[in-house]
């Protein structure tokens, strides 16, 4: 009904005066307060995954030059925010992957957040636990750190950590992170960060072991 109502809105109609044309505009695109935090199983969820990774990476933040996979990409699991309109998922939002380095050892990397949804804090999370519980978070990129290591841990992590751009730090700190160092990647200073995983209880979805790499 939102888009209904969007579509008969009267300001869409734009006229300077009696003898012009009317003018119609194509509303903008609503942003859709339903989000789905699912690991990446469809085609076009994967390719939304690495689509987005490189808007944000290559195009917008230019760490990286025309791609931004790397040697971990072959082992780790891709995570997306998911659109869902009229209860199917169109577009990919959100992206972070996870992956074992050693034994017990998980890293989360290459956060990003489609840009109209960076500031969204009034949405619905769907499939954050098996139950499908829809929850509340303060962000999407906050939801997307929590599907992350608590699916990590489900999995039989130990200890969670990621290399945080010096930007995003408050955000991780909120989030019960402790910062252990300072390095410098790719030209950029970042902190080696670590989860408590006391505050990211175990997700149920064990089945995703099934998955495979992006």
């Amino acid at each position: 009904m939102r888009q209904v109502r969007g579509l008969l809105d009267p300001s869409f109609l734009r006229r300077k005066s009696p003898t012009e044309p009317v003018i119609l505009d194509p509303p903008s695109t609503p942003k859709c307060r339903h989000l789905h935090f699912r690991f990446a199983r469809e085609p076009w969820e994967r390719q939304g995954y690495c689509d987005l990774r490189r808007e944000i990476f290559c195009e917008e933040q230019s760490i990286f030059e025309g791609t931004d996979r790397d040697e971990h990409d072959a082992d780790a699991l891709p995570i997306v925010a998911v659109r869902n309109r009229m209860g199917v998922g169109d577009e990919v939002v959100g992206v972070v992957r996870i992956d074992e380095r050693v034994p017990g050892v998980w890293w989360g990397s290459r956060l990003g957040v489609a840009e109209p949804y960076r500031k969204l804090t009034d949405f619905t999370a769907h499939n954050v636990f098996e139950d499908e519980a829809p929850l509340r978070f303060s962000s999407v990129g906050a939801t997307l750190i929590y599907k992350a290591v608590s699916s990590a841990h489900a999995f039989g992590a130990q200890r969670f950590f990621a290399h945080v751009q010096r930007q995003n730090v408050p955000l991780f700190r909120r989030l019960h992170w402790d910062s252990i160092e300072e390095v410098t990647l790719h030209g950029r200073l970042h902190h080696k960060m670590e989860a408590d995983l006391l505050c990211y209880p175990a997700s149920t979805l064990l089945q995703e072991r099934a998955l495979q790499p992006a």
